[in-house]
């Protein structure tokens, strides 16, 4: 299965519920009129598409129906699609890529989430797809708060093929990013994954940690971490985009890793995080293979959902 069919695959139930539940709600029916729009409303919103964002949706619909042109199926469909393709066309790119490793080097990644969203995980599946790409990947186990974190993350990383730094449990999170950036610079490593604790958002103090790791790395790197991804559970929905809000108070953040998408049949969360936050969506998870995490791609997204 080549990777356009795997998110096809991937994104089964999130079709069936949101695509197939419009089609359903739209067909057969000779004119569009309130029920209607009320009926796609429900749609949207129990996809995780968000109020905000279905309202943008509705308002169109409800425009296109007072301009008359959008009282047959075939309008009111394409209106909808045209709304959601928007909200990608929106949305501002980071301005670090997997290309600035030409000019950077190290290129830093900082990984931050709360626990059980899939962080571990993606840190192991990113390591290998640099991997396989033949660059020289190091991890610094930063999480010290947990001793199954630091456990875990070592068999990701073997599985990977990266190297690890780690330190004793409680040890200063912000010493283990600095000496992982210290022994990059040194063995002439590409690329540096930082692990951070899976601090719950509520939690001023852990929040705050973030800020004394980033002051570590800036200490040795002389800049800032060149990303800081946020992994989020697809399947959270709206605690999703509240943990979103709050990472992105206390670090800014510059993209957003989105787990178990083959999970969950809410994938309109995906729509919601790009128009409320405006924060890229970088990479997507879905399945547990090594080479489940796919680069987000906008066009194949909608080519995979919409068509």
């Amino acid at each position: 299965m080549n990777k356009f069919e795997k998110l096809k695959s991937s994104l089964q139930k999130t079709k069936k519920k949101l695509i197939d539940g419009l089609t359903e709600a739209i067909t057969g029916k000779a004119v569009i009129d309130q029920e209607v729009i009320e009926k796609i409303e429900e749609i949207l919103l129990s996809s995780d598409i968000g109020y905000d964002t279905t309202e943008k949706i509705i308002a169109k619909a409800k425009e296109n129906l007072i301009n008359d042109n959008g009282r047959d199926e075939t309008s009111i469909k394409q209106s909808i699609f045209n709304e959601l393709k928007k909200i990608f066309q929106n949305v501002n790119e980071t301005s670090v890529s997997e290309n600035n490793i030409k000019i950077r080097k190290p290129l830093v990644y900082l990984i931050v989430g709360v626990n059980g969203v899939g962080k571990t995980t993606s840190i192991g599946k990113l390591a290998y797809r640099f991997k396989e790409d033949g660059k020289k990947v190091l991890i610094g186990a930063a999480d010290t708060f947990r001793a199954a974190a630091g456990e875990q993350l070592a068999i990701w990383s073997n599985r990977a093929g990266a190297d690890m730094i780690q330190g004793n449990i409680g040890a200063d999170p912000s010493s283990i990013a600095y000496k992982t950036i210290e022994k990059a610079i040194k063995d002439d490593y590409d690329i540096v994954f930082i692990d951070t604790a899976g601090r719950l958002h509520t939690k001023n103090n852990l929040m705050n940690e973030l800020s004394k790791i980033k002051r570590a790395i800036e200490k040795i790197l002389l800049r800032a971490p060149d990303k800081t991804l946020l992994v989020l559970d697809s399947t959270n929905g709206q605690n999703a985009l509240i943990q979103a809000k709050e990472f992105n108070k206390t670090t800014e953040l510059d993209g957003i890793i989105l787990t178990k998408l083959d999970g969950t049949a809410k994938g309109g969360i995906v729509f919601q995080i790009m128009d409320s936050l405006n924060i890229p969506i970088e990479y997507i998870g879905i399945g547990e293979g090594l080479e489940d995490l796919q680069v987000f791609e906008a066009d194949n997204f909608l080519n995979a959902l919409l068509n």
